[in-house]
């Protein structure tokens, strides 16, 4: 399959770049034929049914993004760390990539810094701060606002771009389509019969990360942790054991879940390590819906949906949403997409 058949034109006005009131966002709805509805976010504890289990991330974004300066020249440098190795040590992208020699030094502040230790493969390298730099995060730290967002970061973005679940902190990015959700939501979801579960997955730099290969199937992804506890996993045996669905909040969600189902669909609690890469073809085991947010072309993200929801009904319903006047990328709007194939009395 080539790489192409994921392309779309999307206008630059589309990109949201700051995110609409949360709670307020538009929906769209695509039933299993393909066939898509407007809706409101807010519109969701009527979507769903009694019975059903929303699973979501509760990761929590860190200010990942640093800004240093060069200790000989005062050259500038932005640093974005992306896994901790140790106490001091991280591994991270930098930007000029030119001036992350191997030895040299940087400054954050007047007291703390750190040394770059090796350059490592996809333009990583590695760095040794002089101290743990994770007290110090949100003093030095931004919010690592993804590439498309055109502006700097700003104060709301502190809890803009976190979800009102996030309580375990590790991702560089976030899993934008709980962005959507208030505690009031919550309440009302709860309300109508339906649960909550949490799993962990610390959403890596490979969100940023572009599909070159001309073929989808010669591209590679990065390894992300996670975790599923015990308490999701046996809300997830007794929500298909009441004929209830599973309703996954993002695609973090899907990935981790389907990493860890067996041929039936069981979930076990577990943590791990996973570099799942479903694009269609792949058949679905634990997932019946997805909520999503809208996501670029050519993406791992888009080809997921597409595998879960048919890649010319996703397409198409991004035509549409384009069309519309909908908002996309991280802070714009979402999808609740039913799986291809599932018939409209299962999917409503």
């Amino acid at each position: 399959m080539l790489t192409s058949e994921f392309e779309y034109t999307l206008p630059e006005e589309s990109i949201a770049q700051i995110p609409a009131p949360r709670g307020e966002s538009r929906l769209l709805r695509l039933d299993g034929e393909g066939r898509p509805s407007h809706h409101r976010v807010a519109d969701l504890p009527a979507l769903l049914r009694p019975g059903d289990l929303l699973v979501v991330n509760d990761t929590k974004v860190i200010p990942a993004r640093l800004e240093a300066r060069r200790r000989q020249s005062g050259g500038r440098m932005e640093l974005l760390l992306v896994e901790k190795l140790s106490a001091t040590e991280w591994t991270a992208l930098a930007k000029p990539g030119k001036r992350a020699r191997p030895g040299s030094g940087f400054d954050l502040d007047a007291k703390l810094g750190f040394q770059v230790l090796d350059k490592l493969h996809d333009g990583k390298v590695r760095v040794r701060f002089t101290e743990p730099i994770d007290p110090q995060l949100d003093r030095l730290g931004h919010v690592p606002l993804p590439p498309y967002i055109r502006r700097g970061d700003r104060p709301a973005d502190r809890t803009d771009y976190q979800t009102v679940f996030a309580t375990r902190p590790g991702a560089i990015a976030a899993p934008t389509a709980g962005l959507h959700f208030t505690e009031a939501l919550l309440q009302e979801i709860g309300d109508a019969g339906i649960r909550l579960a949490a799993i962990t997955l610390h959403v890596g730099i490979g969100t940023f990360k572009p599909v070159t290969a001309t073929r989808v199937e010669d591209h590679r992804m990065d390894v992300e942790r996670f975790e599923i506890p015990p308490e999701t996993a046996t809300a997830i045996a007794a929500t298909r054991a009441g004929g209830g669905r599973i309703v996954a909040v993002g695609t973090t969600v899907v990935r981790t879940l389907e990493s860890v189902a067996t041929q039936d669909g069981r979930i076990e609690p577990t943590t791990g390590e996973t570099n799942l890469y479903i694009r269609p073809g792949y058949r679905f085991r634990a997932v019946d819906l997805v909520l999503t947010n809208f996501h670029l072309p050519r993406s791992t993200l888009l080809m997921l949906v597409c595998a879960f929801a048919g890649r010319q009904q996703v397409l198409a319903a991004y035509r549409e949403a384009i069309n519309s006047g909908y908002r996309f990328y991280s802070y714009g709007d979402c999808m609740l997409a039913a799986k291809a194939g599932t018939t409209p009395a299962s999917t409503g």
